[in-house]
């Protein structure tokens, strides 16, 4: 069994700045892509960034130049830097890892999502 766990989110004005992680634990051989994803009330669930175990980044439009994802592969942590927050990146935020278990299977994993709230 893996779990993630996010941790990170909370309440902040616009302009302001949030950090997220997702650690991973439990049967790991090693993990492939790691995204954040976001869910806005009324609004289907859509990927903000990823990062592959290389450290390849790939963005949403939407929060290019103000987000930042990155990962620490030896502690199986995905991290995403929120800077120049605005109202509209209001979302529960959720962690997603594509994981290869330690009996060589694949498996995609989700947390269980952490809230980021930006005020005007």
């Amino acid at each position: 069994q893996v779990q993630l766990v996010e941790s990170g989110g909370g309440l902040v004005q616009a302009g302001g700045s949030l950090r997220l992680s997702c650690a991973a634990s439990g049967s790991i051989f090693s993990i492939n892509v790691m995204d954040w994803h976001r869910q806005a009330p009324g609004k289907q669930r859509e990927l903000v960034a990823s990062i592959t175990s290389g450290g390849n980044t790939n963005y949403a439009d939407s929060v290019k130049g103000r987000f930042t994802i990155s990962r620490d592969n030896a502690k199986n942590t995905v991290y995403l830097q929120m800077n120049s927050l605005k109202p509209e990146d209001t979302a529960v935020y959720y962690c997603y890892a594509h994981i290869w278990s330690t009996s060589r299977s694949p498996y995609s994993y989700w947390g269980k999502g952490t809230q980021v709230t930006v005020s005007p």
